[in-house]
């Protein structure tokens, strides 16, 4: 049975449309930080610049996804968009730092800036940005990398509402430290949502459990089957997005081997995985082996 993973099609057109925009926002964003001397604007560039690479990284990464499996490579290249996402939650958590480090510096020596053009600016970049949103949100749950590619672009949303707030701020009252204050909170928002994003892929590139499989119950689930007597070497683990795989050894009465029975177990043990948990496991492995055989496992594992 053959299974979509990734972002798909759609996906990839929302990728190409979203990092459109997030280009022009980006060189309207460089012309305005440069005529402001802004650091909000400048910071807000510069994330962004990381935005419009991790957009691009990820319009390649569901493109190489969507290419079909190899002898060589027989996930194919699914896990591209696990690569991509972290590679975009570390590039966000770097420029969260950096934003906090120099908005500290530009609190305690508070440069003059353009009010007027960072007004103006700030708006365009919140309009892109609401149009950047509007074009990922239907798909943004469907895979890694579109969702980090939806948090880039929300993350700059927000962005562009704090370069907005200084620019009223200044207008208002003239009160440099603004621009610096707006920095360091679009910093702060940064922070925290790239590092859970970046749990979550490393997580997968770890091999660790899928969130939502508990593996206790698995095994408890398993022993309940007809004929099953133990099971061991239990292991899940997630490709990509969507695409859990889990592999058990599973000892079974002996006669199940002489009258027929292996065929109905091994259905039932994959319907278990398939149709019982929260995360569906449609891709299961299950090695069967009669009760005399844990005499010849080498190192059997939990």
């Amino acid at each position: 049975m053959a299974h979509e993973h990734g972002a798909g099609t759609a996906g990839r057109t929302r990728l190409a449309v979203a990092l459109s925009i997030t280009a022009a926002i980006l060189l309207a964003e460089i012309v305005g930080a440069i005529l402001t001397r802004s650091l909000a604007l400048i910071v807000d560039a510069g994330h962004l610049l990381a935005d419009a690479g991790g957009l691009g990284v990820a319009l390649l990464a569901a493109t190489l996804a969507a290419r079909p499996a190899t002898d060589r490579r027989t996930w194919g290249f699914a896990r591209a968009e696990v690569l991509a996402a972290t590679a975009q939650a570390a590039v966000l958590l770097g420029v969260g730092l950096f934003v906090l480090v120099e908005g500290v510096g530009r609190l305690l020596d508070p440069p003059d800036v353009a009010a007027g053009p960072l007004l103006v600016f700030g708006v365009v970049a919140l309009a892109g940005n609401l149009a950047s949103i509007a074009v990922l949100t239907g798909a943004r749950g469907s895979s890694f990398n579109l969702r980090a590619a939806f948090l880039e672009v929300a993350n700059d949303a927000l962005g562009a509402v704090g370069i907005v707030a200084a620019a009223i701020v200044l207008l208002a009252t003239g009160w440099q430290r603004a621009d610096a204050v707006a920095a360091i909170l679009i910093g702060v928002l940064i922070l925290p949502r790239a590092f859970v994003l970046l749990r979550e892929t490393v997580d997968v590139l770890l091999e660790s459990t899928p969130a939502g499989l508990d593996l206790e119950l698995v095994r408890a689930h398993l022993l309940e089957q007809p004929h099953v007597l133990a099971v061991h070497d239990l292991h899940a683990t997630q490709i990509a997005t969507g695409l859990p795989v889990l592999t058990a050894h599973v000892t079974i009465e002996d006669r199940c081997f002489v009258d027929g029975h292996t065929s109905r177990i091994l259905d039932e043990l994959q319907a278990c995985v398939a149709e019982h948990f929260p995360v569906s496991v449609e891709h299961s492995t299950f090695q069967l082996e009669p009760e005399r055989h844990r005499a010849h496992e080498h190192t059997p594992h939990r």
